[in-house]
């Protein structure tokens, strides 16, 4: 079988004439390289129809291609020349550090923009880096930092001084700049001349109580597709960093964004477009919240110390293989097992460690269910917790808890039967802790063809291909 066409000439650049491209190629492959499983999804790119999806294990031992192309076949049938659409969470995704001025406003501001790239945020440092701060940054084995501090025109020796620190660290990944926009020049310059790969984009903080994290958002993504996806030795094909258009977490947000939208379309355009949506993988559990843009939350978004409208969490601990041991260990802290059970549970996960596909046997079909479970409700907690921490948790429109919509995903969700599903939904509305908050006015509905991420593979350059996949796909009544 010939290789997939190459759509990008380097990382994240276009062809001369991929706009005529989407018009003369039908079928669009909308493909997700997780860290479990490689999902794909054949589309429709003028209706907008799913026509088919297949799934094979991440091919980590040897090349992630030889994944690619096991769905490549076996959707040969539908999509014979497709369009490739790639996205990817292979190999841990993407470890963020953020380095900002203060921690109440630059880093927290850098600390969120991050959040809504789609980054698992693994160190936030404030004020002027030290040895040991240096040394708590190389700790953490981030793939990206990023380096803001000061509003335009203002304070700039603590950005002046933590380039000059990051420049001689010998951290040896990208930097994006997105701070004090009167000393980008001189930054820049600093950590150049040590041989770092610098991204400048516009300050995180322009003014004092305003908030911009999307340039810094546009920055961190393609920083991770250019310079990161190439570099975590997951393929030898010399096509596979072109191929990939984003991070896994970047396309499923920008999915749960298009969704939000068409639900208030068609809800005559109220404020009850909120969607909320966890999805359980077997090394972390996500969650997206896209909330509807209404006048307070509008005000929240401006401000250094809001939240954005599109934000996501993800749970390094909560996944249903790679991380299941911390998993059980953190439902014991949250008092949702005892001892003995996460033992017996401990037991199954051991003797499941090599073999992550779907449970054929009744007890193990059982025991993958109870993990989903305690994934949603200990990452919707924590994120209502992280809430809290902002201080959006009581406000009306900012919080997830007034969520229209919450969507569940994962491998384990989608192989459940219906009545697996409810029994699971039933088990999060009886949690006391947080979670049973956000679902308890939703419509609660599953992503059970998986196509959350491929609409957000489409939706920057084929909306209506977009919308059209997530209602063939079942996430809109």
């Amino acid at each position: 079988m010939p290789g997939p066409r190459r759509q990008f000439r380097e990382a994240g650049e276009a062809l001369p004439e991929r706009r005529t491209f989407w018009l003369v190629s039908r079928i669009a492959l909308c493909v997700d390289i997780g860290s479990t499983f490689t999902k794909a999804a054949a589309v429709d790119v003028a209706t907008g129809s799913l026509l088919g999806t297949a799934d094979h294990r991440t091919t980590l031992e040897s090349d992630v291609m030889v994944g690619v192309d096991a769905v490549r076949r076996e959707l040969a049938g539908i999509a014979s020349d497709p369009l490739m659409l790639v996205c990817s969470s292979a190999g841990g995704g993407l470890r963020l550090a953020v380095v900002g001025y203060e921690r109440e406003i630059s880093a927290e501001a850098g600390h969120r923009a991050a959040l809504s790239a789609g980054a698992r945020v693994v160190k936030v440092s404030s004020g002027r880096l030290d040895r040991g701060g240096l040394t708590a940054l190389r700790e953490v084995s981030a793939d990206v930092v990023l380096l803001v501090g000061g509003t335009d025109g203002g304070e700039s020796s603590v950005l002046l001084h933590n380039a000059t620190a990051l420049a001689s660290a010998g951290l040896g990944i990208p930097i994006v700049v997105a701070g004090n926009v009167a000393v980008r020049q001189e930054v820049c310059a600093t950590l150049r001349a040590d041989g770092v790969t610098v991204v400048p984009t516009a300050n995180v903080i322009p003014e004092i109580g305003l908030l911009d994290p999307e340039p810094a958002r546009s920055a961190i993504r393609g920083v991770f597709i250019k310079h990161v996806i190439g570099g975590k030795g997951l393929s030898d094909d010399p096509d596979f960093a072109g191929l990939v258009r984003a991070v896994t977490p970047d396309a499923v947000l920008d999915g749960v964004a298009v969704l939000a939208e068409m639900i208030r379309t068609d809800q005559g355009g109220t404020s009850s477009g909120s969607v909320v949506a966890v999805d359980v993988g077997g090394a972390t559990t996500d969650v997206y919240c896209v909330l509807s843009p209404d006048a307070e939350q509008a005000r929240l978004g401006r401000e250094a110390v809001g939240v954005p409208t599109h934000r996501r969490t993800v749970e390094g601990d909560l996944g249903l293989h790679y991380s299941a041991d911390a998993l059980l260990s953190a439902a014991v802290g949250e008092r949702l097992l005892s001892e003995s059970e996460a033992g017996s549970l401990g037991d199954w996960v051991v003797a499941r460690q090599h073999d992550p596909g779907p449970p054929a046997r009744e007890v193990a079909r059982r025991n993958e269910l109870r993990l989903a479970g305690l994934a949603v409700m200990i990452a919707v907690r924590r994120h209502v917790r992280a809430e809290v921490a902002y201080g959006v948790f009581g406000t009306a429109g900012a919080s997830a808890r007034s969520a229209s919509t919450v969507v569940l995903s994962g491998g384990a969700i989608r192989h459940a039967s219906q009545a697996e599903r409810e029994d699971l939904v039933a088990a999060v509305l009886n949690d006391r802790g947080g979670a049973r908050s956000v679902l308890l006015d939703a419509t609660v509905r599953c992503d059970s063809r998986y196509v959350l991420a491929a609409a957000g593979l489409l939706a920057k350059e084929c909306a209506a291909a977009a919308r059209g996949v997530l209602r063939s796909g079942g996430l809109l009544g």
